[in-house]
């Protein structure tokens, strides 16, 4: 009898281990695909201020690495509020209308993209999501933008950030400086002084230019007058003088000669 038994039990336990390795592939079939985009902050709670969010994209390309990461911020925090803490040599951010990007060499095949980023201040809400677009040297685009609808999880989540409740008194700190209205007027006036001088010294110009030219029509005026004058007046003397010089000749010619007449006549009658 227990040498017929064995046989059966063997095959028992070989039924029973494949029925666990068939189950364990179902389940893992039917669950949903693990993040590969995630955030972590070392202080997750709202209104926490100069928090560091560290990111981690894993690489999932064989055969290229990655160059590029867009991400979008939620509401409440703004690309003026957020700088960059660490990231891979050579990579940049950027800061765009609705969050930034991240690029730079493309990273080794397989090596995951790593990066933290200092926020000003959390807003005062449960959670934050960081939908996150990642770009490979060979064009290939993952997108882990999706949130979980109907209770179902998506295949590629965006990461999300859960956050605890604010601290008794904590409140929310002003907008950043660079976000604020008043830096504007102040670099429009700069422009507007440094453009001023370049108009002004032109008007200048202009109006010395209409003064010399109304200065000089004025002088050669003055001068054609005094010309006028003068050649008006030495015609007038010289014809005085003409008309005063043929008067005396012919008075004093009738008186002389009857003077010399009358002179002779008396001579003689003595």
């Amino acid at each position: 009898m227990p040498l017929s038994t064995r046989p059966p039990v063997r095959a028992g336990r070989r039924l029973v281990l494949a029925g666990a390795l068939a189950l364990t592939a179902t389940l893992a079939l039917a669950a949903p695909a693990a993040a590969h985009a995630e955030v972590e902050a070392d202080k997750p709670q709202a209104l926490a201020e100069n928090v560091t969010l560290s990111f981690v994209s894993e690489a999932e390309s064989g055969s290229a690495g990655f160059t590029n990461l867009r991400v979008v911020l939620p509401e409440g925090i703004a690309p003026a509020d957020i700088a960059l803490d660490e990231g891979p040599k050579g990579w940049k951010l950027t800061a765009a209308a609705d969050g930034y990007t991240l690029a730079g060499p493309a990273l080794r095949t397989g090596v995951d993209a790593e990066y933290k980023i200092k926020v000003r201040q959390l807003p005062d809400v449960k959670e934050l999501v960081f939908k996150t677009v990642e770009t490979y040297s060979d064009g290939e685009v993952s997108r882990w933008i999706e949130l979980p609808t109907g209770g179902k999880e998506p295949e590629q989540p965006a990461p999300v950030l859960k956050l605890k409740a604010a601290a008794p008194g904590a409140k929310r700190v002003d907008a950043s400086p660079t976000a604020t209205p008043s830096p504007t007027p102040s670099a429009a006036a700069p422009a507007a002084t440094a453009g001023t001088p370049d108009a002004s010294p032109k008007a200048d110009d202009m109006a010395g230019d209409e003064d010399d030219g109304m200065s000089t029509s004025a002088l050669v005026a003055v001068i054609v007058l005094a010309l006028l004058v003068l050649g008006g007046g030495a015609w007038w003397l010289a014809k005085r003088g003409s008309s005063g010089s043929s008067d005396p000749s012919g008075p004093s010619g009738p008186s002389g000669s009857s003077d010399s007449s009358g002179s002779s006549g008396s001579f003689g009658g003595s």
